[in-house]
C-alpha cells in the first residue's frame, strides 16, 4: 500500500483509485495486484472479477485524469479517450442505486439501496464520484504531480499546493538546491 508520507487520504475516491499507482525511488508500483490488494483500498468482499474491473477503472480514470490536466509525464502518455470514456459509464451502471424512504425515531430518513455486489456498489459509487470530479467546478483543480518520479493525481485544494504530498515537495526544492550547488539551470517545472 502507498506510504504514509504520500497517503493522501483527502482526496475524493477516484483520485485514491488512480493512486493505488504510486512511486517510490526505485520503482513503479501498484497496490492492485492481487485480490487482497483490492480488499484492502475498498474494506469489502472483492474476488478476481472486480479486480479486473477495478483495475480498469482505474486505467480510465488514469487516462482521462491525464486528458484534463494535459499530463506530459511519460506514464501518462498512452490514453485513449473513447475507451475510458465507455470504462467510467460501465462502471457507473454496474450497481443500480435508488432512494428510500426509511423512519427512525420518528423521523423520515433517506437511504440508497443498491442491487450489485459490494464491489459492484462501490465501482458504480466511485465512477459517479468521478463523472462529478471530471465534469463539475473541481475539475480545474485536478493536477499531476510533476515532482521527479512521481505518477500521483491531486485536488488541489490550497492556492499555494503544487505537489501531491509534502515528500514530493521536498524531493523538488533538493533537486533545486543540488542544481543550484553543481550550477545547473533548473528544468520545466522547475526541475531537471
Amino acid at each position: 500500500m502507498l506510504p504514509l508520507d504520500v497517503l493522501t487520504p483527502d482526496e475524493p475516491r477516484p483520485v485514491l483509485l488512480m493512486n493505488t499507482v504510486w512511486a517510490n525511488r526505485s520503482q513503479v508500483h501498484d497496490d492492485l495486484t492481487t485480490v487482497g490488494g483490492l480488499r484492502d483500498f475498498l474494506g469489502v468482499p472483492a474476488d478476481q472479477a472486480d479486480l479486473t474491473a477495478f483495475r480498469a477503472l482505474r486505467q480510465a480514470l488514469r487516462d482521462l485524469a491525464g486528458v484534463l490536466t494535459e499530463d506530459t509525464r511519460a506514464v501518462a502518455q498512452d490514453r485513449d479517450l473513447d475507451r475510458a470514456v465507455a470504462e467510467v459509464n460501465r462502471a457507473a451502471r454496474s450497481a443500480r442505486r435508488w432512494p428510500q424512504l426509511t423512519v427512525q425515531d420518528g423521523e423520515l430518513v433517506r437511504h440508497n439501496e443498491s442491487d450489485g455486489s459490494l464491489a459492484d456498489r462501490e465501482r458504480a459509487s466511485i465512477a459517479a464520484e468521478a463523472v462529478e470530479l471530471f465534469t463539475g467546478e473541481d475539475r480545474v483543480l485536478l493536477r499531476a504531480c510533476y515532482a521527479p518520479g512521481c505518477v500521483l493525481y491531486f485536488v488541489k485544494d490550497h492556492p499555494r499546493r503544487e505537489w501531491c504530498s509534502p515528500s514530493c515537495g521536498n524531493r523538488v526544492r533538493a533537486a533545486r538546491r543540488y542544481r543550484r550547488n553543481r550550477g545547473e539551470s533548473p528544468g520545466p517545472n522547475g526541475f531537471s
